[in-house]
């Protein structure tokens, strides 16, 4: 690496330490000419698939546009930014994790919408009015009652029996 200071070629590494969540690797390091330090951080430069629009235009992925289109759901919604950036960044690490070159953009409406059905319902209904054209009422009664099927279906998974089985029946 050279020296930022004197443009010397070689340095030395005196420190690395993980950094940013254990996503990069800081290292102080020194020059071996003029002996000034400074911080390096590598991170992992991993390729976002490209997206295949639905007309079959392809597109470099980018971030800020799923940025924005969750802020603009979650907006006025009590969702903490802790919350919302935990779940842009599984959103992300799910679309790396894929190993695919190219997703369709339907793929990714769908799992923006898995994110944010997670984080806020009402903020899950907004996005998924606009992804999806609602173009009346009943297409959000449509949508509300989907989303309440999979809330009742939900919890009755995580319920567990109070009272044991004293007839033997099966559930």
């Amino acid at each position: 690496m050279y020296c930022p200071f004197c443009a010397h070629e070689e340095t030395k590494v005196i420190d690395s330490r993980l950094a940013g969540e254990g996503r990069q690797v800081r290292r102080r390091r020194q020059c071996l000419d003029c002996n000034e330090r400074f911080t390096t951080f590598e991170s992992a430069e991993l390729v976002m698939p490209r997206l295949v629009k639905t007309d079959s235009s392809r597109q470099p992925f980018d971030e800020s546009k799923i940025r924005n289109s969750m802020v603009r759901a979650l907006e006025k919604r009590p969702v903490s930014a802790d919350d919302f950036e935990q779940a842009i960044g599984r959103l992300i690490h799910k679309l790396r994790t894929m190993g695919e070159r190219e997703v369709p953009s339907r793929l990714i409406g769908e799992m923006v919408m898995e994110e944010l059905r997670e984080l806020d319902e009402v903020a899950y209904v907004r996005f998924a009015s606009v992804y999806r054209s609602f173009q009346d009422v009943t297409e959000f009664q449509d949508e509300i009652k989907r989303l309440q099927e999979i809330s009742d279906a939900g919890a009755a998974r995580e319920q567990m029996s109070l009272l044991p089985d004293l007839f033997g029946k099966k559930k």
